[in-house]
């Protein structure tokens, strides 16, 4: 089985672009306090400046040791600072290029204070909104300088780049897996790969699966998973499993093959639900469809095999309701 970790930001933001909050914000501690409490979580992603900085990384480092779980990735926040608006790496503003590089290698140090392998690398400011703004060649070249930076300063780090199509902005520049396998591999870093998020994967309209085989193929590039659920045309970040079934079989069947070994870690936003509750669900729905894979392996690989649309209906049917 997969180990699993949690996103600590999802036990506290309960704002959406209407609402600012339909429940009060928990602190760090208090997070991280019910965090640690889910079933099956044994490990926590920190986003720096939100849960992790300078000046508390022994506090959260100690928490982190008293509570026995481990600091799966640090996501730096360079997404939700209005310096940030026209880009961090990808600016057109040299001061700026150079504030957001620094900040990245600031988390990067805390990272390997808290005995963390992976910086994850949503770089959701990079991108643009309308067309004639942006000289994609060159800020695609900015992008890939600072990312290979980073990587050559700090070799015993994976960095991995989290894709997503849209939102903040209109066009990301890590949008989807094969743009983004591009992206990691012009750094010519072989620490610096891929974060799928299954949501940003449904908006993009790619199958998950897909992908998986897509980043093997590369050089085993995919280094973390994030999971959640949405209906495909925006990041609702909702529980796995309530709106797509087979999907997330065919994911986690093709992680086994890929010999996937990284986290599965949930990622998602329960504005209105009880935080703890919605994460677990998710937890409990992805270690079912996992073992539905480990306990029907050969049944699956030969469904593949045999290719008829009819006969993978009835099997999804029979592992899922019990239904012939």
């Amino acid at each position: 089985m997969y180990k699993y970790s949690v996103i600590l930001g999802n036990l506290g933001n309960t704002c959406d672009r209407f609402c600012k909050g339909y429940k009060d914000n928990p602190s760090t501690e208090e997070m991280l306090a019910q965090a640690v409490k889910i079933p099956y979580v044994e490990g926590i992603e920190l986003v720096g400046t939100w849960d992790i900085r300078p000046d508390n990384v022994k506090d959260m480092k100690k928490r982190m040791e008293d509570y026995g779980k481990t600091c799966v990735s640090i996501i730096p926040d360079v997404f939700t600072v209005k310096e940030y608006g026209k880009g961090t790496l990808t600016s057109t503003d040299p001061a700026v290029r150079k504030h957001s590089l620094d900040y990245l290698r600031q988390m990067s140090e805390i990272a390997l204070e808290m005995d963390c392998k992976v910086v994850n690398m949503w770089m959701a400011q990079d991108g643009y909104d309308y067309f004639l703004t942006a000289d994609y060649d060159q800020e695609r070249e900015w992008l890939r300088e600072g990312t290979a930076a980073l990587a050559g300063e700090f070799p015993t780090l994976k960095f991995a780049l989290e894709y997503k199509p849209k939102e903040p902005r209109n066009f990301s520049y890590h949008a989807r897996m094969a743009d983004t396998i591009l992206a990691a591999k012009e750094t010519g870093c072989p620490n610096v790969g891929i974060c799928i998020d299954t949501g940003h994967g449904f908006e993009a309209g790619e199958n998950i699966a897909e992908a998986v085989v897509l980043a093997k193929r590369a050089g085993d590039l995919l280094f973390h998973m994030h999971f959640n659920d949405n209906h495909g045309s925006w990041d609702d970040d909702m529980i796995v499993g309530s709106v797509h079934s087979t999907i997330y079989v065919d994911l986690l069947y093709n992680l086994k093959k890929a010999g996937y070994a990284g986290w599965l870690s949930m990622d998602q936003y329960p504005y209105r639900e009880d935080a703890t509750d919605a994460i677990a669900e998710s937890i409990h729905w992805v270690r079912a469809f996992e073992q539905i894979v480990e306990e029907n392996m050969a049944e699956i690989d030969a469904l593949v095999k045999q290719n008829d649309a009819v006969a993978t209906s009835r099997f999804m049917r029979k592992v899922l309701f019990g239904k012939q």
